[in-house]
C-alpha cells in the first residue's frame, strides 16, 4: 500500500460491484432490467445537491435580489390587440417626484425589436401584451403610478383571432413579412412512399380533426431580473430567473446595441420555467438594462401574474387534420395530415417546434406511405413559445385519438392495433430513419405496461360495472361511468437535426480533492446539476460530496446552446462525461508514477485510486490533486461535444431526425359524471424507456410532475380571449391541478440498452407529460362511449358533446 489509502470491503459494498469501477457505457445488459449495483454513484437515488438550499429557505431568487441605488422598472401594455399608435404623453409621469427615466421606443439606444419581439413599439401594437413605454423610479410604487400618467392615444384596428381567420382569403396581414399570414420558416413537409397508392390498398379510411388550446406554463416564480451598470467599461451585468442566459444575453445586446462580450448573465435559482422563460425575459432584461444604463443604476424589474401571463408565451395550440387508411387486418397503410398552429403576433420558436412536429406526427408507428405537412399561423393574440413537450404532447394527442378511432372502425382492440404497427428494431420512420444501433424496446414496454396495469381485466370490469349501473337505474350506463384509456409515443431525444446539438462542460479537480464542475445548461429545477455531479463523480471515482456545482455565468464558460428539448442529461451530460474522462486521465499519470505502474491498470473508487485487482496499491484521490497541482500539471478540462452529423432533406422531410429515441406508454383511468360532466382522473401509470437512470428519484419526480401537467392539460387548463384579450390572467380563474386533484400515480423506469446517451441516458423531462392528456381522453371516451376532439375536456364538452363535428369515414370499403 503506498499513500496511506485503504480501499475497504465497506467501500466496495457500496458501489455493490467488483473492483473495476469505472464501466462505460454500452455494455449490454437485459431490456428493461435495471442496472442498480453496476454503478457507485449514478443509477442511484442520490440527495439533490441543492436540496438544502432549497428546504432550508437559504435560495436566492432573482426578486430576492437587491444593490444598493436600485431603481424598480415597470412596463405600460397596449389596451388593445391591434391599433395604431398616434402618440404618446409621458410628460406627467416624468414630472412625479421619484421617477428617474421614462422611455419609449424612440428613446431605445439599440435595435426596436430582438427576434422578431418588441422590447418597445413604435407604431402599431399588434397584441395586448405589447409594451409601448418603460419607467424606473425609486419604489414599485411610484413606478406603477407613472405608468398609469402615461397617456396614449390609439386608433383601434381590426384583428385576426383564430387559424381560420387568418388563412381566409383576403385575410389582414398581421405581420409585412409574412405573406398569408404563415409564420417564417415553419412549413415542414414530409414525404414517404405514395399516398394515393397506400389508400388504394386500404379497406378502411377515415378522416379527422382535433383541436388543442393555448396553455399557461403556470410556473410558481413570476419572471424577474436585475441589470447593474459598469460605468467604467460600459458594461452590464444581469441576474435573472433564466432558463437560457446565453439567449438572454444576445437579446440585451441587441436592446442595447453593444458588444455580446459587454454583457456578463448570472443565472439565479429558477422558480419554474418549462420552456417559458426564454423570449419573455430577454425582452424584460433588455429593457432593465436600457433604464440601467440610461440611469446609471442598478434597475429591477418583477412581473405579477397578471403581466406574465400578458406577455409570457403559451403553448402553441393547434389544428390537426388525418387521413388515415389501414387494411382489414389493421396494418396502417397510407396517413396523411395537415397540422396547423397558432403562433401570435410573434413568432421564432414555431419554426423549431414544428420541425419536431413534422418528425413525430405518424406516431411511433411503422407507415410505408406518408404525406405531413405542419405550418404555423400569426395571430393578434399572445405568441405561441416553447412548453415542456415542444409540440409533442398536441400531437400526440390528435394521432393517439385518431389510432382509437382507426380500432373502432376496423372493429379492432385499439391495443392490438398499435402493436402491430409499432415500431421494432429495424423499423423505418416517417422520415426514413431506420431504427438501427439503438434502442427500440417499444413493444415490450407497452406489454409490461399493460401488464402491470392489468390492463384488459380493468377495462371489462369497467364495462361490466356501466351495465350493470344502466339495468339498476334505468339510465344509459348510470351516472358515474369509469373507463380506461392508453397512448404510446416516441420521442427524439437532444436536438437531433433541428439545430447544433453542441454544448461544452467544465471540470476542474482542486488541490483539495474538491471537484468544480459548470455547465453551458442550466438547472432549471429538473435536477441537471445533480445528474450531472453523479456522472463526474461515477467517472472520476469520488463521492458526490466532493462536487461543487456553479450556476451558469455567461463570463465563465462558452455558449451551450438553450436548454431544451430534454437535452440537459443527454447532450450535456456527454460533455461533462467527455471532460471528466479528460481530467481521469491526467490524475491516472500522476497516480501512476506514485504508485510505480501503468496509468492503464488503475481504477477508482470512493475517493481512492487504486490498481486493478490489487486495492493494496492504492492512494486517496485528494493526495494525487494536491501531487498534480505542485508539480505543474493541468487537471482542468473544458470540454466541447458535438454530435455527429444528421442530414437532412428539407423538401421531403427525410433523413436521421435525431441519434436516438425514448419510447413511453401510459395508461389512464378515469371516472365521468354523466351529469355534471366532472372528469376525475382516478390513476395514471406511466411507463418511460429511459436508458438508465442516472437517479431513480429524479426520474419519477419528472413523471410525477408531467402526470400533472398532462393532466392539466387534458381537462382543465386553457388561457381564454375575446378577441385578444386575455380572460383569465390569474390563477383564481386561470386553473391548474393541485394536491387534491392529482391521482394515483405510477411510474415505471424501463431500462434499455442504448449506446448514445452518458452511461446510457436517454431523455426524459419532456416526454415524461407527453402522452397523459392523449390517454386521458381515450379513457374519457371509453368511459362515455363518445368521443370529444377538443381539448381541454370540460364540463361543456364533456357534458353536451359540445367539439368540433365528426369527420368523414369509417365504412368499410
Amino acid at each position: 500500500m503506498q499513500g496511506g489509502a485503504v480501499i475497504t470491503a465497506e467501500a466496495m459494498k457500496s458501489c455493490d460491484r467488483e473492483p473495476v469501477v469505472s464501466q462505460m457505457p454500452g455494455e449490454a445488459i437485459p431490456e428493461g432490467q435495471r442496472s442498480d449495483g453496476r454503478y457507485c454513484v449514478v443509477n442511484k437515488p442520490v440527495p439533490r445537491v441543492d436540496a438544502y438550499e432549497k428546504v432550508t429557505g437559504r435560495a436566492k431568487y432573482a426578486a430576492d435580489i437587491y444593490f444598493p441605488n436600485m431603481l424598480y422598472g415597470k412596463v405600460l401594455r397596449s389596451r388593445y390587440s391591434h391599433a395604431r399608435i398616434l402618440s404618446v404623453d409621458t410628460s406627467a409621469a416624468e414630472a412625479m417626484p421619484g421617477v428617474y427615466c421614462v422611455l419609449t421606443a424612440k428613446d431605445l439606444p439599440g435595435e426596436q425589436s430582438w427576434s422578431t419581439y418588441l422590447f418597445l413599439a413604435g407604431d402599431e401594437v399588434r397584441y395586448t401584451g405589447d409594451a409601448i413605454a418603460m419607467v424606473a423610479a425609486e419604489t414599485p410604487q411610484i413606478a406603477e403610478e407613472a405608468i398609469r400618467a402615461i397617456k396614449v392615444e390609439y386608433e383601434p384596428l381590426p384583428g385576426v383571432y383564430s387559424i381560420e381567420e387568418a388563412l381566409a382569403e383576403g385575410a389582414l396581414q398581421v405581420q409585412d413579412y409574412a405573406p398569408g399570414n404563415i409564420v417564417r420558416n415553419t412549413h415542414w413537409p414530409v414525404r414517404k412512399g405514395n399516398v394515393e397508392e397506400g389508400f388504394a390498398k386500404s379497406d378502411v379510411i377515415i378522416e379527422r380533426e382535433y383541436r388543442t388550446q393555448y396553455i399557461e406554463h403556470a410556473y410558481i416564480e413570476p419572471e424577474a431580473a436585475v441589470v447593474v451598470p459598469n460605468p467604467v467599461d460600459g458594461s452590464v451585468t444581469v441576474y435573472g430567473s433564466l432558463q437560457n442566459p446565453f439567449m438572454t444575453r444576445r437579446a440585451v445586446a441587441v436592446a442595447l446595441g453593444t458588444q455580446i462580450g459587454k454583457v456578463h448573465v448570472i443565472q439565479q435559482t429558477l422558480g419554474g420555467s418549462f420552456g417559458g422563460k426564454e423570449e419573455v425575459m430577454g425582452l424584460m432584461c433588455g429593457r432593465a438594462a436600457v433604464m440601467a444604463v440610461k440611469t446609471g443604476r442598478p434597475v429591477k424589474m418583477v412581473n405579477t401574474r397578471e403581466e406574465s401571463f400578458l406577455e409570457s408565451a403559451k403553448r402553441h395550440p393547434f389544428r390537426l387534420r388525418y387521413k388515415v387508411g389501414a387494411t382489414r387486418d389493421g396494418k396502417i397503410q397510407a396517413f396523411e395530415a395537415e397540422l396547423v398552429d397558432e403562433g401570435g403576433a410573434y413568432n421564432s420558436q414555431a419554426q423549431f417546434m414544428n420541425w419536431r412536429a413534422c418528425v413525430h406526427t405518424t406516431g411511433c408507428y411503422e407507415i410505408p406511405n406518408v404525406k405531413v405537412d405542419v405550418y404555423a399561423v400569426h395571430t393578434n393574440k399572445v405568441y405561441g413559445g416553447a412548453m415542456r413537450g415542444y409540440s409533442s404532447p398536441q400531437v400526440i394527442f390528435g394521432q393517439e385519438s385518431l389510432m382509437d378511432e382507426l380500432a373502432e372502425a376496423l372493429g379492432m382492440d385499439p391495443v392490438e392495433l398499435r402493436l402491430k404497427n409499432a415500431f421494432r428494431p429495424g423499423s423505418v420512420t416517417a422520415t426514413g430513419h431506420k431504427l438501427e444501433g439503438q434502442s427500440v424496446p417499444l413493444v415490450d414496454l407497452i406489454k409490461r405496461v399493460l401488464d402491470e396495469t392489468d390492463f384488459f381485466a380493468v377495462r371489462e370490469r369497467y364495462r361490466k360495472e356501466r351495465e350493470e349501473a344502466a339495468q339498476s337505474t334505468g339510465a344509459p350506463e348510470g351516472r358515474l361511468r369509469k373507463g380506461i384509456g392508453l397512448a404510446a409515443s416516441f420521442r427524439g431525444c437532444g436536438l437531433g437535426a433541428e439545430s447544433p446539438d453542441a454544448t461544452g462542460a467544465f471540470v476542474a479537480v482542486m488541490d483539495d480533492g474538491s471537484v468544480l464542475i459548470r455547465s453551458g445548461l442550466t438547472d432549471n429545477g429538473q435536477g441537471l446539476s445533480t445528474a450531472h455531479a453523479q456522472i463526474v463523480a461515477e467517472e472520476l471515482g469520488v463521492k458526490i460530496e466532493d462536487i461543487v456545482y456553479q450556476r451558469v455565468d455567461t463570463s465563465s464558460i462558452p455558449d451551450g446552446g438553450m436548454t431544451v428539448a430534454s437535452r440537459g442529461t443527454f447532450t450535456g451530460g456527454r460533455a461533462m462525461l467527455g471532460a471528466a474522462r479528460e481530467v481521469k486521465k491526467a490524475l491516472f499519470e500522476v497516480a501512476a508514477r506514485m504508485l510505480e505502474c501503468d496509468p492503464e491498470d488503475l481504477t477508482s473508487a470512493e475517493g481512492i485510486i487504486f490498481v486493478k485487482g490489487d486495492p493494496s496499491r492504492s492512494i486517496t484521490f485528494k493526495e494525487v490533486a494536491n501531487r498534480a497541482f505542485w508539480s505543474g500539471r493541468e487537471v482542468s478540462k473544458l470540454f466541447w461535444f458535438i454530435p455527429p452529423d444528421l442530414p437532412w432533406d428539407r423538401p421531403t422531410g427525410q433523413g436521421p431526425a435525431f441519434p436516438t429515441y425514448a419510447y413511453a406508454c401510459v395508461v389512464a383511468e378515469v371516472q365521468v359524471d354523466m351529469e355534471t360532466g366532472a372528469v376525475d382522473v382516478l390513476k395514471v401509470t406511466a411507463g418511460h424507456d429511459v436508458g438508465m437512470a442516472i437517479n431513480p428519484a429524479l426520474a419519477k419526480g419528472q413523471i410525477y410532475g408531467g402526470i400533472a401537467m398532462g393532466m392539466g392539460m387534458a381537462i382543465m387548463e386553457e388561457v381564454e380571449f375575446s378577441d385578444g384579450d386575455i380572460l383569465n390572467p390569474n390563477f383564481d380563474e386561470y386553473i391548474i391541478p393541485t394536491s387534491m386533484d392529482v391521482p394515483e400515480a405510477k411510474p415505471i423506469l424501463y431500462e434499455s440498452d442504448d449506446p448514445v446517451g452518458p452511461f446510457r441516458a436517454k431523455s426524459l423531462g419532456e416526454g415524461a407529460m407527453e402522452c397523459v392528456a392523449a390517454a386521458i381522453a381515450n379513457a374519457v371516451a371509453d368511459a362515455t362511449g363518445r368521443r370529444i376532439r377538443e381539448l381541454p375536456l370540460n364540463l361543456e364538452r364533456v357534458l353536451l358533446g359540445k367539439s368540433l363535428k365528426r369527420g368523414k369515414g369509417g365504412a368499410s370499403k
